[in-house]
């Protein structure tokens, strides 16, 4: 059996209960794991560490011990989002280069000791919406710059990418954001949808 391992922050973490594994929360983990277990009945194990408040600095002081405890085959990452939120929130400047390192040293770990690991990197995303609009520029402009650096990761790595941002876009441009950010952060039931849609159809399962 393969077993599926989900990271990430809140967007990831969505009331997973830390005490049943197969617990995976409300979010996209849920959604994808159920159309990929749907399209491969009994192939799949799925586990949700996603933490909510997460930053690329904790994801990568935890992530090798949670592999070596799960043995993923393949892997999900979402990450970014609380590496700018925080930073505008105490004031400090975010920064790019750290998130590009620490994701790097992530993904090289993980196929050093799991080379044949079918890792996927998701786009981080942000829209207008309460949590955002009073610093929308500066959110804005620095989750986009750390999308960037999450694509050339995955080009230089050779890994799958699932694109969010415009998809985002698109759908706020057709309806109020809110509909798929609640708060312009975090996605409703019909975000979590599109998002794990994405990161099947990405990944062929």
């Amino acid at each position: 059996m393969k077993t599926f391992l989900f990271q990430g922050d809140s967007i990831t973490d969505v009331g997973r209960v830390r005490e049943w594994e197969g617990h995976l929360g409300a979010g996209y983990p849920a959604m994808a794991a159920g159309k990929i277990a749907f399209n491969h009945p009994g192939e799949f194990r799925f586990v949700n560490k996603g933490i909510s408040g997460e930053r690329s600095t904790g994801l990568y002081a935890r992530c090798n011990f949670e592999m070596r405890e799960c043995q993923p085959d393949y892997m999900s990452v979402l990450i970014g989002v609380n590496d700018v939120w925080h930073a505008l929130g105490q004031g400090e400047p975010v920064r790019p280069k750290r998130y590009e390192q620490l994701l790097t040293m992530l993904v090289e770990d993980a196929l050093e000791v799991y080379p044949n690991l079918t890792i996927a990197i998701l786009e981080p995303f942000v829209l207008k919406g309460p949590a955002t609009e009073g610093q929308w520029e500066a959110f804005d402009s620095n989750v986009r710059e750390l999308a960037k650096i999450a694509k050339q990761i995955a080009e230089r790595y050779h890994l799958v990418f699932v694109p969010l941002q415009d998809k985002f876009d698109a759908l706020a441009n057709a309806t109020d954001p809110v509909d798929w950010l609640n708060d312009g952060v975090h996605p409703t039931v019909g975000g979590h949808e599109m998002i794990a849609s994405e990161l099947v159809k990405a990944l062929g399962l």
